[in-house]
């Protein structure tokens, strides 16, 4: 779709988040699939009234169901030792989880590869959409309030490099490991990549909430230490969670940028004691959904090797022939129906198939899809093949081997990680940077759009359409990249 001339609408009647009655969860009253439908909406960019109006309702009832507590001082003169404190009690537990592994304690997050690979995928929706909730403080960019906030989307967007830009990482992250498609992935799990969308059409009318988000948010968790020193020891990229760690530091980055924005959008003249509450209750939107110990709690291997081969019996059906039979049944009776699966694993483990606790090789179910003659080669993508050579392997597994590689030399206790990876292949030439402007001459139909309409434009009309090539929609493409450092050289002359 090529981009078009674009005027921002005019701000609306003031939608106060202050319905008690609404506070029902969407994700839990509306049915499974409403959250994913409108995530998917605002995701593509359809920002249309009644998208914006759905978005302000969800807003409304999360914000209800968020409850009163939270960890923020009473007042916001307190933010910055807050801050500081929280940042000193992460870096002391982080501490304590070093020394714990450099004693020998296993990994606290992911028992084997394909466990780091499910999280990967089902914290997706919302790394695909990072620092969406200030995308609606863009057309405001005059505001010099909003300086510390307009700041921020900039740099999540990596200031228009293809290296740096959040989303762009993760969706080269989830094609490397073959995490993609995410149409199953679950309405809770859509949650928080909705409350960021719903507060980027909605930023006039939740101005303090947006605030308060970005103050809840923007905060260094532990968990994200923790995930990026597992990633890297089971041989995964970690680089999208250590650059979080860098930009979120408490000295100069979003941390302490988020308190400095609390302090400098409070009300001079109007009522600060309800904006203040207003922050508050939009800081604890960061928590809505399934978080990070959710997702890796829930993690079940057998269950997501069921919902894998359920999802290709559709395909496998009517693809085998009558000699393929399992326990005295056609493997296309076996696949007529997915909720058959898991009395077909059991039937494949019983016949000898499928060897549980043993190497992969022993299991001839393995040698169909894996090896020289693997009849079905290219059926599973890298991730369902992880997931079924972890399954298989059973506490094996915990030794973190990608399904592609034998198993490991007696004598080495784990495989190399990311980083040792890395840096071989550096040394090799097998490593290229990605220049941050290198976007000339690529063949874009809206980058060639964008770069034919903006000398037609007026300056003004031009910070437009380049607002609107930064949006959740867009920031990432080559158009938005560019529009991205054209914003940002504008903005700072």
């Amino acid at each position: 779709m090529y981009i078009a001339e674009h005027e921002w609408s005019a701000p609306r009647t003031a939608i106060l988040p202050t319905d008690a009655e609404a506070g029902r969860n969407l994700s839990r009253s509306a049915g499974e699939g409403r959250i994913r439908a409108l995530y998917r909406r605002l995701a593509e960019g359809d920002w249309d009234d009644a998208g914006r109006a759905e978005a302000a309702q969800f807003l409304r009832e999360q914000l209800a169901a968020a409850g009163t507590p939270d960890a923020l001082p009473e007042s916001p003169q307190d933010l910055t030792a807050w801050m500081q404190a929280n940042a000193q009690a992460v870096a002391a537990n982080y501490s304590i989880y070093l020394e714990q592994r450099a004693g020998g304690a296993p990994r606290r997050y992911f028992g084997n590869r394909a466990h780091a690979l499910h999280f990967l995928r089902s914290v997706a929706p919302t790394k695909l959409v990072d620092g969406a909730w200030l995308y609606g403080l863009l057309p405001h960019w005059r505001n010099g309030r909003f300086d510390d906030l307009v700041r921020t989307y900039v740099e999540e967007l990596g200031e228009g490099a293809a290296d740096k830009n959040h989303v762009l990482l993760y969706r080269k992250l989830l094609v490397r490991y073959g995490l993609d498609p995410l149409d199953d992935l679950s309405d809770e799990l859509h949650v928080q990549g909705l409350v960021q969308l719903a507060l980027a059409c909605n930023a006039e009318d939740f101005l303090p909430e947006v605030i308060g988000f970005n103050l809840g948010y923007e905060q260094l968790p532990l968990h994200l230490l923790i995930s990026a020193y597992e990633l890297n020891e089971l041989g995964l990229d970690p680089y999208y969670f250590t650059l979080h760690v860098t930009v979120d530091n408490c000295d100069s980055g979003h941390a302490m940028r988020a308190c400095k924005a609390v302090l400098e959008t409070l009300p001079r003249i109007g009522d600060a004691s309800d904006y203040w509450r207003r922050i508050r209750a939009g800081a604890r939107l960061a928590d809505a959904g399934a978080g990070t110990g959710a997702v890796i709690a829930g993690f079940d291997i057998e269950a997501e090797v069921v919902r894998i081969l359920a999802n290709k019996s559709g395909a496998g059906r009517g693809a085998h022939s009558d000699y393929c039979q399992v326990a005295g049944r056609k493997v296309n009776d076996w696949l007529s129906q997915p909720q058959q699966v898991p009395a077909f694993l059991a039937a494949l483990q019983q016949a000898g198939w499928i060897k549980l606790g043993a190497p992969v090789e022993q299991s001839r179910f393995w040698g169909l899809l894996q090896g020289e003659r693997a009849e079905m080669f290219g059926v599973f993508s890298s991730y369902e093949l992880q997931v079924i050579h972890d399954w298989i392997r059973g506490d094996a597994a915990s030794d973190g081997q990608p399904f592609a590689e034998h198993e490991a030399p007696a004598g080495r206790s784990r495989r190399p990680t990311f980083r040792a990876q890395a840096k071989l292949a550096a040394a090799r030439g097998q490593a290229a940077p990605v220049a941050a402007g290198d976007d000339a001459g690529m063949l874009d139909p809206d980058l060639q759009a964008l770069c034919e309409q903006l000398p037609r434009l007026a300056d003004e009309r031009q910070m437009q359409l380049l607002v609107q090539a930064m949006s959740p929609a867009q920031h990432w493409t080559p158009a938005g990249l560019h529009a991205t450092r054209l914003f940002w050289e504008r903005v700072r002359s």
